[in-house]
């Protein structure tokens, strides 16, 4: 997907519906699937720390809720001055759903600040290949 104008919209009205109240760091992510329909989520904090969800956690599992099961593009947007890659999780997590060669936009809210894929963030990942017999 070379426009990502709809993503970034989509991503921003969830990261408006974050649950950020620890951190104050709301994100948004959008999927695009293979079919080219978008799902987005948002981070959703929890004073268990460890219990949060990440946004592009939230945007997988919306995708495979409306049959979804390939990424064609990924967007990531949140504010700050440094760039926000989705984290080492969910990079395994986006690995499940898309090939190395998906683009990942990461985003503040004035649109694109760096664009690369999903292998460049998760080189040599862990797929279902690494446990396949021959």
């Amino acid at each position: 997907m070379d426009d990502i104008a709809e993503m970034l919209e989509a991503a921003g009205r969830a990261r408006d519906n974050a649950h950020a109240p620890y951190s104050g760091f709301a994100v948004g992510a959008c999927l695009a699937s293979d079919d080219g329909r978008l799902f987005a989520g948002c981070n959703v904090e929890n004073a268990a720390y460890p219990q949060s969800q990440c946004a592009e956690a939230g945007a997988i599992a919306a995708m495979v809720a409306a049959g979804g099961r390939r990424i064609a593009a990924v967007l990531v947007l949140a504010g700050g001055p440094a760039l926000c890659p989705p984290c080492g999780g969910c990079r395994q997590r986006l690995a499940e759903f898309a090939g190395p060669e998906v683009p990942v936009h990461l985003c503040d809210p004035a649109g694109a600040r760096e664009t690369v894929t999903l292998g460049e963030l998760l080189p040599l990942a862990f797929t279902a290949a690494s446990f396949r017999r021959p």
